[in-house]
């Protein structure tokens, strides 16, 4: 992408290309730290909140995961959101796993989304029906936070709460199909900064990614409203 940058005679002049991986992670810096650092998150990973805390937020990510990869299949053959289809990825099945454990046998019968869970879930299902590069915007933000500050998420589950290490209740944040995920990640951003799209496109995922981490924050908002602290 060209960016256009103040010339010091007053004129605009083109900087160097920036790679477009590097344009969609500081672009969305501010919505990404807010919602990481919501009261909700905080006193999760601060162990100060029950487990049932956590297992509410394993069944709002179901929604979401089973939005993104139930449109998966569709788009395998799209130029812009097809390569980005990677079944080794996918996070349904290990939810399901987490959710057993957690919930036990009969999890589905509670399940309940929040009303941040629902239109969060709506809209990844709408891009992923109606517009491709919009679901690459959400499937950048879920998945490469899932390998890199998910990480975080599961040491600080296993040690709060006794999971096994990568074992039940955890498994969501364990990628057995991906050996190095250095490496997946250094070639994730590589199709990004490859993305099938022109600049106006490309700005259009920008802003697609803001509101991905908007509705996360929106859902951790009304999770902190069902667990506050005083509760824990």
């Amino acid at each position: 992408m060209i960016l256009l940058v103040p010339d010091p005679r007053g004129s605009r002049r083109h900087a160097l290309d920036t790679p477009f991986s590097t344009l969609i992670r500081t672009a969305s810096h501010e919505q990404h730290t807010e919602a990481e650092t919501s009261s909700f998150m905080s006193d999760l990973l601060g162990g100060r909140l029950a487990v049932d805390a956590y297992a509410r937020y394993t069944e709002q990510l179901w929604f979401v995961y089973r939005a993104l990869e139930d449109g998966a299949e569709a788009l395998t053959a799209d130029p812009v959101a097809g390569p980005f289809i990677r079944p080794e990825l996918f996070r349904t099945a290990a939810l399901e796993q987490d959710l057993a454990h957690l919930r036990g046998p009969d999890w589905r019968a509670g399940l309940t989304a929040l009303p941040a869970t629902a239109a969060y879930a709506e809209r990844v299902a709408e891009c992923a029906r109606d517009w491709p590069a919009g679901y690459v915007a959400h499937h950048y933000t879920r998945y490469l936070g899932d390998l890199s500050g998910g990480q975080i998420i599961r040491d600080k589950a296993e040690r709060t709460w006794g999971f096994a290490r990568k074992g039940d209740g955890v498994r969501f944040y364990v990628f057995d199909a991906i050996p190095n995920p250095a490496a997946f990640k250094r070639a994730y951003r590589e199709l990004l900064d490859g993305v099938n799209a022109d600049d106006l496109e490309k700005q259009r995922i920008i802003d697609e990614c803001k509101r991905a981490f908007d509705f996360n924050g929106a859902v951790f908002r009304e999770l902190a409203g069902e667990f506050p602290l005083s509760a824990a």
